[in-house]
């Protein structure tokens, strides 16, 4: 385990730390490895590699054993269970000792040669650098279909605008914001939401998402549907909103449609027995049911906010 950084011109060294959620990527971690030494054999840095490996069916923490085996630069985790891969970057950026860390996935999709481009920005002063897709190449059209989806969802009814509207799985982030991101202790939240919202100084760069070389991907349509929502109730009182005003709009009705039978039964009408009663009742009650958990909800959402 690297536990010193060198120095040059009597100078310390930046180090870096490159965080990798790994789920099932034996095959593509030794070519990942020889380009990311490559490299940051040409930038003026140390640099420290940290794996993840999210509970992985082959034999892709072995491959990480014999890494570090090789390279004192390079250390692994391995979790006890299959978390995803934001809970595997949230236990990297918490064993990263680095000035700086840049996540990139194992899959060889993010290129290591945009590294020197993303520590260029943070040289200049950027905080949380995002490396946006240009192109995605390999991936189908559901798949860019969702991503896009999303992304405006959380740009346009979320509210968080500085998220990339591509989206960005490749980021690199300051000292700073590392050790505050590590202060929150949400389970269920995006990573990438979470750092967009937590402010900072933030610049991009732009690259083209290359195809995958080996494997596919872990993204289930579950968990596609599972980050949709963990991140609009994470970051969005909409869901909340919603109700109250739905329930409102129902209880309003009910008041509406009972002035309006009894004044047909004071002006001589004969509604229809027990059938206005019923719908009143229903309407109302319902109504003011949904308004109260919508008011209910309002608190919570505040509980959380704070």
């Amino acid at each position: 385990m690297m536990t010193e950084r060198t120095e040059k011109n009597g100078t310390r060294q930046p180090l870096l730390s490159i965080i990798t959620p790994a789920y099932n990527e034996s095959a593509n971690l030794v070519l990942l490895s020889e380009r990311i030494k490559d490299v940051v054999a040409g930038i003026d840095t140390d640099w420290e590699w940290i794996i993840i490996d999210d509970h992985s069916r082959d034999a892709t923490f072995a491959t990480i054993r014999q890494l570090a085996g090789q390279d004192p630069h390079i250390r692994g985790c391995r979790l006890a269970r299959n978390s995803g891969s934001h809970t595997a970057i949230v236990c990297g950026l918490e064993m990263a000792k680095g000035d700086c860390a840049i996540i990139m996935a194992a899959d060889l999709q993010d290129p290591p040669e945009t590294i020197p481009q993303l520590l260029e920005k943070w040289r200049e002063g950027a905080q949380v650098v995002w490396a946006v897709r240009g192109k995605r190449e390999g991936e189908s059209t559901s798949t860019v279909g969702f991503a896009k989806l999303y992304y405006w969802i959380m740009r346009r009814i979320v509210g968080l605008d500085n998220l990339p509207p591509s989206g960005a799985d490749f980021f690199l982030l300051d000292r700073r914001v590392i050790s505050a991101f590590c202060n929150f202790r949400e389970s269920n939240a995006s990573v990438l939401a979470l750092l967009t919202w937590m402010g900072f100084r933030q610049d991009n760069i732009v690259y083209d998402k290359q195809a995958r070389i080996h494997g596919k991907s872990g993204w289930s349509i579950s968990s596609k549907i599972k980050l949709v929502v963990d991140s609009v109730t994470s970051f969005s009182f909409l869901p909340v909103r919603l109700m109250s005003i739905v329930g409102f709009v129902v209880a309003l009705t009910g008041f509406i449609f009972a002035g309006y039978v009894v004044m047909n039964v004071l002006l001589g009408g004969k509604p229809t027995e027990g059938w206005s009663s019923l719908m009143v009742a229903i309407l109302t009650i319902g109504g003011m049911q949904m308004l109260m958990m919508g008011v209910l909800g309002e608190y919570l959402w505040r509980a959380l906010d704070e």
